[in-house]
């Protein structure tokens, strides 16, 4: 019902404000929103379709691990924590494994890997739904999860910062400084979104099974900060794209080792997984083509541009300085459109700088953020839930914390 309502308020604000541009002499408001209409059904299909292939592939690989016990192992091993932060699915159910093998994806970085293995288990805790249509505690948590955007490794923006960097013909630039950084506000980011689910579903957090192995992944993310934070960048950079494509390809491996040791027919248990990428990929085609419409006229009408001009009023107002603001559009647009978003901080880069304070903060929060109503999209869509209940509440009060919080850190890091 919420998502219905925003959904909504994204088109009748678009249409008003484009009724109200018309009136004042601007007729082109409604065509550049008719464009932005069009555009956005087409960019919709489009990203479907390129999807489909990626789905195929990673589908195959799960079905391989599930033949070959992987999956149940990944479940077993992780289930001290899951038992307290999924309460609804039973042990060693197959979602454990997809959803661990997800959240791995995200971590290093790789968004590609982690948007079919999501889907994966939100199909797995599908099965776990007595009302289809309307999605569950465990649902809800997983996808609230995958939005606070927990990420180890930005690796796409450390690429963009570099890339900008030569061409701006800034010397000794150090394109990862921003690691140390964005690691800070996802897992920041990823604590209110833990917190506040758990909150409104009652889920007490506060015990040893759940404390325990967290903390240790503290302190092995924090082994691996130090040992990059040591190396010169270009090398630190070099060595984060290696620990990001040698897991994945240490996963296959795992699951390609397993299946013939355990004399699964590999190639066929592949095939008869690939196949359900196909259906997967087109039954999200509706529901992102209707998200991402809304979006492109809300964007079209220039509603953007005035909340910023309204944030910027209120910022100056209260005698707060200013320099942040160029980097918060980043912010804003990440939570509707990832590729909008992505535009916005190349710009930023380009206008301010790409070692300026707006750059270094426009590449923490795009590295930090993740684009909510995508997410919401895409994973509900594949498994047909129309009622998210609280997960929007719970996804959009982490994002605005993170984007405050990664203004805080750039200033404490940066400025």
């Amino acid at each position: 019902m919420v998502l219905n309502y925003v959904w909504l308020g994204f088109f009748l604000s678009a249409f008003v404000a484009a009724l109200v541009q018309t009136l004042g002499g601007d007729l082109g408001a409604f065509p550049r929103q008719l464009e932005a209409l069009f555009g956005a059904a087409k960019t919709g299909f489009e990203i479907s379709l390129g999807l489909t292939g990626m789905m195929a592939l990673w589908l195959g690989l799960m079905r391989i691990g599930e033949q070959a016990g992987m999956i149940e192992h990944f479940a077993r091993a992780v289930r001290p924590v899951m038992r307290q932060i999924f309460p609804g699915v039973p042990a060693g159910h197959p979602a454990h494994g997809a959803m661990t093998l997800n959240i791995s994806a995200n971590l290093l970085g790789l968004d590609n890997a982690a948007t079919p293995l999501g889907l994966k288990a939100m199909q797995e805790l599908q099965s776990l739904n007595p009302r289809p249509d309307t999605a569950t505690n465990a649902q809800i948590m997983f996808l609230v999860l995958n939005t606070a955007g927990l990420t180890l490794i930005p690796t796409s923006v450390i690429a963009i910062r570099q890339t900008l960097a030569v061409k701006q013909g800034v010397a000794h630039f150090n394109a990862a400084d921003i690691f140390l950084p964005t690691l800070v506000v996802t897992a920041i980011t990823l604590l209110v979104a833990l917190l506040a689910v758990a909150w409104v579903q009652r889920i007490a957090l506060w015990r040893a099974s759940l404390l325990a192995p967290l903390a240790g992944f503290a302190a092995v993310t924090g082994a691996l900060v130090w040992w990059l934070s040591r190396l010169p960048p270009e090398q630190a950079a070099q060595w984060m794209g290696v620990i990001g494509a040698g897991a994945i390809l240490a996963i296959v491996a795992l699951f390609m080792g397993a299946g013939l040791i355990k004399r699964v027919d590999v190639y066929s248990a592949f095939v008869d997984g690939a196949k359900d990428g196909f259906v997967v990929a087109v039954q999200i085609i509706p529901y992102l083509v209707a998200m991402l419409a809304a979006i492109a006229v809300f964007r079209a009408a220039g509603l953007l541009d005035w909340l910023m001009g309204g944030i910027a009023w209120a910022v100056a107002a209260l005698g707060w300085p200013t320099d942040f603001l160029p980097a918060v559009p980043v912010g804003l647009m990440k939570v509707l459109s990832g590729s909008g978003a992505r535009g916005l901080m190349v710009d930023v880069m380009q206008t301010y700088g790409v070692a300026s304070f707006p750059g270094q903060l426009a590449a923490i929060i795009q590295g930090s953020t993740e684009t909510t109503f995508y997410v919401l999209a895409v994973y509900f869509g594949s498994v047909g839930v129309k009622h998210v209940r609280h997960a929007l509440a719970c996804a959009l009060l982490a994002d605005g914390v993170g984007l405050v919080v990664a203004v805080l850190v750039g200033y404490a890091f940066f400025h």
